[in-house]
C-alpha cells in the first residue's frame, strides 16, 4: 500500500466507483478531502458519452464535491481530439444525446444526415430505429465508422441497462463493419489524456475504476498503475477467470485514503 504514497494523478471512473446513480459513495468525499490535504490530482475519465462534460461537473457538484471542467474527461471528448488529430472531415451523422449533439456543435463539427463523411455511435438513450437505419445505410455505403466506447451494459441502481458496446454489436451483425472505438481501453483514449494533463511519468498515474475490461485494462495498456475497487460490476469471483489482473485490488476509493493518512 505504500506504493500508492507515489501516485500524484488519479484517473477516477464514475459510475460504480465514485458514485452510483445520484447516491455518492459514503467514502467518495473522504477520498476528494485527502486528495486535496496531500497536493494530488484526480481526474473523472468516463466513457458514459449520453452526457457532456458540463453535466458531470454539474453532477458532482450538487453532490458537495466541487470540481472544475478540466477535471472531467469524457469518451465524447477523447473521440473529439481523434477526430481532430486525424483530419477527419467536419459533417457528421451523430448517433446520439442532444448532450453529445451540443458537445460535438460546439467542437466544430457539422452534424448532418446528408451525406456524412463519419459515423460516430454514442452511448445513446434516445436511441431509435431510424437513427439506426440511416446509420447503417451510410456505413454499407462505405463511411467511416467511430464508436466512443466499448461498454455493453451501464450501471443504474435499478439494474445495468444497454450501452454503447450493445449498440455497436447490433450495427456490426446488420452491416458486418466494426467500427473504431476510441474510449477506455483503447490506447485513443490514453492518448488524449496524455495529451492534455501531460501524463508523461506513467509510475505517478494511477486508474481507479470497478471494470476489469475497461478501467483496469486501460491502466495495463498505458503501463500506468491499475487500482480495481469492489464498489460496483466486478467481484473478486470474477478476477479468478480474468485474464486482466489489476495492481491493486480495493473494497472502495476509502481504502486509498486510509492507505494515504
Amino acid at each position: 500500500m505504500k506504493q500508492l504514497q507515489t501516485i500524484e494523478t488519479y484517473l477516477l471512473d464514475l459510475d460504480g466507483t465514485f458514485y452510483l446513480g445520484d447516491q455518492l459513495f459514503p467514502w467518495s468525499l473522504p477520498f476528494v478531502e485527502t486528495m486535496e490535504r496531500l497536493g494530488k490530482r484526480f481526474i473523472f475519465v468516463t466513457n458514459n458519452s449520453s452526457q457532456n462534460g458540463n453535466y458531470y461537473v454539474e453532477k458532482i457538484r450538487k453532490m458537495g464535491v466541487n470540481i472544475t471542467p478540466e477535471q472531467v474527461f469524457t469518451a465524447g471528448q477523447a473521440t473529439i481530439f481523434y477526430l481532430k488529430k486525424y483530419n477527419y472531415p467536419k459533417k457528421l451523422y451523430l448517433v446520439g444525446t442532444p448532450a453529445l449533439e451540443e458537445e460535438f456543435t460546439e467542437a466544430g463539427f457539422i452534424l448532418t444526415a446528408e451525406d456524412p463523411e463519419t459515423i460516430v455511435l454514442g452511448f445513446d438513450m434516445t436511441l431509435t430505429y431510424e437513427k439506426l437505419r440511416i446509420a447503417c445505410d451510410f456505413i454499407r455505403k462505405g463511411v467511416p465508422f467511430i464508436a466512443t466506447h466499448p461498454d455493453f451494459n451501464c450501471p443504474t441502481p435499478e439494474g445495468p441497462i444497454p450501452d454503447c458496446g450493445a449498440m455497436i454489436e447490433l450495427i456490426t451483425a446488420s452491416t458486418g463493419v466494426k467500427p473504431k472505438i476510441i474510449g477506455k481501453p483503447y490506447p485513443q483514449m490514453v492518448e488524449a489524456l496524455q495529451a492534455k494533463y501531460g501524463l508523461e511519468d506513467p509510475h505517478t498515474v494511477a486508474m481507479v475504476g470497478d471494470r476489469l475490461y475497461t478501467d483496469i485494462a486501460m491502466g495495463k495498456a498505458a503501463g500506468i498503475n491499475s487500482i480495481l475497487v469492489l464498489s460496483g460490476e466486478t467481484q473478486l469471483e470474477d478476477l479468478e477467470n480474468s485474464e486482466i489482473k489489476p495492481d491493486f485490488v480495493l473494497e472502495n476509493l476509502g481504502e486509498i485514503a486510509k492507505a494515504l493518512m
